[in-house]
């Protein structure tokens, strides 16, 4: 078998309810990028990348479609289902750009589960249940209008928030975690998200006026070297995110005991190939994470679930999916979806995602 074929998608994704709100940007709309890998026997796999916007990470749009034009035609003729000798053709043809790289390697994961008729989270070692815990992120909000989302999405089912701050002043941050902290469920996980909003003098005061509330503090600062260098000082379990640009940060948090998790995400570290050693990482130093992406629709969305359904569950800290900011599928038949708050493992070959005909529209790039 070998790659025939590669083509390049763009897809605008508009945010249902108007914006979605970080510290460090609102969104309207995202872009995503879908790779579709054509083998020479016919099978199709599907890859996707959709960075939140161009200031939230390094990662944005233009850079991975940049990238994939750099890698995609040394490609062509390899067989696909040697994934490792493809990302070394990859590393050969462009340094870096692992974002770009992962909407790749998920593609190839697709085939491989197509072609030996098994669900990628097969390949990655096995399912340990059929369905994952996913949670629910608030944007930036009021105290109040944070509060009631919360206590609508609690009631909805979901096991895990997630309550977004920064972006604004310190003690309207701090107003909203304590306007959650009333009312938030005992049974409920609860995780305050900075997105990299604080200062080291921010993060100290917040976690120390509200070090009452049960809530895991999630990427304060905007470097691993800042969190490091307050972590003795504050008073909550410590989750790192955006600082998580590769294994390496990871195998140094876990030996320096700088992070108490991780919120991971699958195109930022190179694709399920990374993520599947980074997992078993996380499984031997028994530090919970989860198992999200930063956008995107059905593709990049199955890819987490998959992940997720193979995480030991009391490491798993769920599987955020933008599906419930999207409207639409791309299968509209097995589009991946949010029940009481969980998401049911697909059940098909690969991803088991089938786009609908024309769900992408007209290629941006072709290669063959």
């Amino acid at each position: 078998m070998r790659i025939a074929a590669i083509r390049i998608y763009g897809v605008s994704l508009p945010v249902v309810g108007g914006e979605y709100r970080m510290a460090s940007a609102t969104n309207k709309v995202l872009d995503s990028t879908v790779v579709e890998i054509e083998t020479d026997t016919g099978l199709i796999g599907y890859g996707e990348v959709c960075p939140a916007g161009s200031v939230y990470q390094p990662q944005h749009t233009l850079g991975a479609r940049a990238a994939l034009e750099e890698i995609c035609t040394s490609l062509i003729g390899l067989n696909p289902l040697e994934i490792e000798n493809v990302a070394r053709a990859m590393e050969a043809a462009l340094n870096g750009s692992s974002y770009a790289k992962a909407a790749i390697d998920i593609a190839l994961w697709d085939i491989a589960g197509k072609h030996y008729n098994a669900r990628v989270c097969d390949l990655l070692g096995g399912a340990v249940r059929r369905k994952v815990p996913s949670y629910y992120s608030t944007t930036v909000m009021s105290p109040d209008d944070t509060a009631a989302l919360v206590a609508e999405k609690q009631a909805e089912g979901y096991p895990k928030i997630q309550t977004k701050v920064g972006g604004r002043s310190l003690e309207e941050d701090i107003a909203t975690i304590r306007k959650v902290g009333e009312i938030i469920r005992p049974n409920v996980k609860w995780a305050v998200d900075v997105n990299r909003g604080w200062s080291t003098r921010d993060a100290i005061t917040a976690s120390r006026l509200t070090e009452d509330l049960p809530y895991v503090l999630e990427q304060p600062c905007n470097t691993y070297d800042e969190i490091a260098s307050i972590r003795s000082q504050l008073r909550h379990p410590v989750y790192l995110d955006e600082s998580t640009e590769h294994l390496g940060i990871i195998l140094k948090a876990a030996v320096e005991r700088t992070a108490d998790g991780f919120g991971l995400k699958v195109t930022r570290l190179g694709g399920l190939t990374a993520m599947r050693t980074v997992r078993d990482v996380c499984h031997f130093a028994r530090l919970p994470f989860s198992c999200d992406d930063a956008w995107g629709g059905d593709i990049i969305a199955a890819a987490c679930v998959h992940l997720a359904a193979t995480v030991n569950p009391t490491l798993c800290e769920g599987a955020w999916i933008a599906a419930p900011y999207i409207d639409g599928h791309y299968d509209d038949i097995a589009g991946i979806e949010i029940k009481d708050g969980w998401i049911d493992v697909p059940t098909g070959a690969g991803l088991g995602i089938t786009p609908k005909q024309n769900a992408f529209g007209e290629p941006i790039r072709e290669y063959s």
